[in-house]
This record gives C-alpha cells, structure tokens and sequence, in this order.
C-alpha cells in the first residue's frame, strides 16, 4: 500500500493572525464518507476503484485495517483501488481498530461477506457517548448471534435473513454497518430511523453501483432487497461538507472573501442559514459558495442536531467565528455530550465563552489574541485554527495529529487563501 507522509504528534502549527483570508479554495472528498467506502469494498471479491479520497490519516489507517483482513490496497493520489478476493481473517488487530470510530464497519462488512466478525470496541475522538447498541440490535434482527468475546464483540450468522429494523436513533454509523450486512440478507430489510445524511446516502449508492437494490437513501426509511452477489465498482465520493463549513466559517471570522469550490451546497442548507441571519453575503453557485461583506456579524442562536439539522462537527468552528458577533449567541449541543472540548482552548484566545451542560453561551465581538494552545480533537482544532486566523499575533497550536485526520492538506489551502501558517 503506498501511504501519505506519517503525520509527526510533536509537530505544531505556528499562526499569525489578524488578517482577513481571501480567495478560492477547492475541498478533498467526504472525509466521513470516504471511510465508509472502503469497509463497503470488503463485500465484494472484484476490484473496487475509489476516487476523490481524501489525504488523511484516518483514510491511511483504515486501509491497513482492510489490509489486516485480506484486502489489498494501493493509494495514489486521491485515487484508492481495493481488491479482496477473499477475506483472510475476520479478527483485525485490536491495535488498529483501537484507532478510529469507522473501524467498527468492519463489523457489518465482514458480517455481510463471510458471515462472522470479532472486533473491539472501536476509537476516535473522545466526543461523548456514542453505544454501540443500534449496530447490535440491528444484525440480530438480521439473524446473527452476537455477544461479548474477552474484550471483543463477536458477531456469527450463518445465515442473513432481511428484517424490519427499527433504530431507537438515527446513529450514522450504525445505519452504514446495518447496511453492509442487509444487502447480503436474504429478503426485504427495511430500515425505521435510519441517518439521512448525505454520506450515508452517498454510501447506499455506491452499493446500487456494486449490484444491490437500495431505495429510501437519504430519507429515515430504507429498503434494502438484499441477497444479491456484489461486484466491483468504480465510485466517486462526494466533496467534504464539513470542509466547505471550516473555510467558510473562516472567511467570516476573519471578515473576509472566500469562495469554496467543489461543494454541494444543498448538503449546507442549515450552515448558509444560519450565515445569512448572522449577516453574511452569501453566494451559491453550481460550482461553489463564496461569503463576504462580514463586517458586523449578528449574534444567532444554533440548534446542533442530525441532519438536516446544523451538523454537530461544525459546532467548534462556528462557535470560534461567533466570537466575532456584536452580541451574546448561543449554541446547544444535542448530539454529543463532550462536544465542548475546544471551549477552555479559545479562552486562552480571550474569547468570552461559558458552558451550561450542553449549552454554550459567546459574548462577542471579542478582540482575540495569539497563545498556546491545542488541538483536542479534529472539529476542536478547526475551532482554534478559525480562531487563531482571527486573532492578533501568534498562536502556536500542537497536537495538530488530529487535524491531519480530517483535513488534507490544510496548510497549504489556508495559504493559498492568504493566511501565515507554518507547520514545524
């Protein structure tokens, strides 16, 4: 497998802010929906092309999971090609999973292939409570056995038997791992709950274009008529939501003029919404979205929910650019219970924030200025970076090993828009 550069934990940006970004930047595919296209690539024994993948770390890492279990995988530039011919463990290192959250979909995968899986409990941000139980609930009801195996879970089915799923939430991921394992089921599969997010219906058709009959992706119900062969696929992951949000969401903090191209904007209804009411200009073409004429930001008040709802990964960064609001703002945080990791790093920024369980209050605008400070988790770095951009003087900010996991090449795009940023 050809790897991108091993991201460095010591390294560290070093940011001089203050300065308004300008210009155009063009975003990597679907950081989340990339890492649900290669445990789907699992289910099939033909060659499996993969294009428009983001470079980063967790995309890395999960290849060599899929490697551990029999795939091969060949990285070259955004392109990746998988080709499994047969699985040759259904067990992957306890190590690797321990890395990132989407491991686990190499539960329904290997479930969905071979009819067995053993993982542990999967990693990943340390964002808050995030069970396990819509994924267990979900391939029992397909007919698998799964139970506690020392501190592994251990999933067998013989036999897959499609089902109507109800899920106590829409968990994302437990709608993808569910899937894998229902379009191998023989008969009908409905699934009541499901997540509709764009990446979750992303996912469902890549699986159309590997051979199953999905309908409903993208609403709460899916039908999946499940018991077919799957072959390979040549597949295009959609553009990185989440992305066009940070740099936006930069744009305006540093009272700006950024254009982000290769977006969808439908997948950012609730984001320009809510940049409209705070008094952003925003412009929407086929090919992107521009904002600008930031000059006196209004406070707002943000509900983080599922989809279509404001996305709960966007929260850190729009709370970094509500600090630069004239007024008090609100954001309530109603997906994760530890979402507000990012909080005590922009205080050391100055920012005037103060937290009630899972209600976040900014009082702005606020002069910010540079400090030390730290990346906690991936949306929690783009807080402090979004931040750092808007501060004056210099902000040293490490433990940057989680940005490298969800943005690609975030230096030199933040550059290119005119901002100082080294990485030492």
């Amino acid at each position: 497998m050809a790897l991108y550069p091993v991201p460095v934990s010591s390294s560290h940006y070093v940011i001089q802010g203050g300065r308004p970004l300008e210009g155009e930047v063009a975003v990597s595919g679907s950081k989340n929906a990339a890492l649900y296209t290669l445990p789907a690539a699992l289910l099939t024994s033909e060659p499996v092309t993969l294009r428009n993948v983001p470079r980063i770390a967790d995309i890395r890492e999960l290849a060599e999971i899929c490697e551990a279990v029999g795939s091969t995988v060949e990285i070259e530039g955004d392109t990746v090609r998988m080709h499994t011919p047969r699985i040759t463990s259904t067990v992957p290192p306890a190590d690797l999973i321990a890395r990132l959250r989407a491991s686990f979909l190499l539960m329904g995968a290997l479930i969905g292939r071979v009819g067995e899986a053993e993982c542990p409990p999967p990693g990943g941000d340390v964002i808050g409570s995030r069970p396990l139980d819509v994924h267990f609930a979900g391939f029992r009801a397909l007919g698998a056995t799964v139970d506690r195996h020392g501190a592994s879970w251990r999933a067998t089915a013989p036999r897959l038997t499609g089902a109507r799923i109800f899920f106590d939430y829409p968990s994302v991921l437990g709608t993808v791992n569910v899937l894998f394992a229902a379009v191998r089921a023989e008969g009908t599969t409905v699934i009541v709950n499901a997540a509709p997010e764009p990446e979750v219906e992303m996912l469902a058709d890549m699986l159309v274009s590997m051979g199953a009959s999905i309908t409903g992706q993208g609403s709460p119900v899916i039908t999946v008529q499940g018991g077919v062969d799957l072959h390979g696929t040549d597949f295009t992951v959609i553009p990185d939501r989440l992305e066009v949000g940070t740099y936006l969401l930069a744009g305006v903090a540093t009272r700006g003029d950024v254009r982000v191209t290769n977006a969808q904007p439908a997948h950012l209804d609730s984001l320009l919404a809510k940049l409209r009411e705070m008094d952003v200009q925003v412009d929407v073409d086929e090919a992107g979205v521009r904002v600008h004429d930031a000059e006196i930001l209004r406070p707002v008040q943000v509900q983080a929910v599922p989809y279509p709802g404001f996305a709960t990964d966007l929260h850190p960064p729009m709370a970094a650019a509500l600090t630069q609001a004239a007024g008090v703002s609100m954001v309530h945080e109603r997906v994760y219970d530890n979402r507000t990791l990012y909080v005590n790093e922009l205080r050391k920024l100055g920012a005037r924030i103060t937290t009630a369980a899972d209600i976040v209050l900014i009082e702005g605008p606020t002069k910010l200025s540079g400090a030390n400070v730290r990346a906690l988790d991936i949306r929690a770095g783009a807080a402090v970076v979004v931040a750092a951009l808007a501060a004056e003087g210099e902000t040293v900010l490490g433990d940057i090993h989680h940005l490298d996991r969800g943005y690609a090449d975030l230096q030199e795009r933040l550059t290119a828009l005119g901002a100082r940023i080294e990485r030492r």
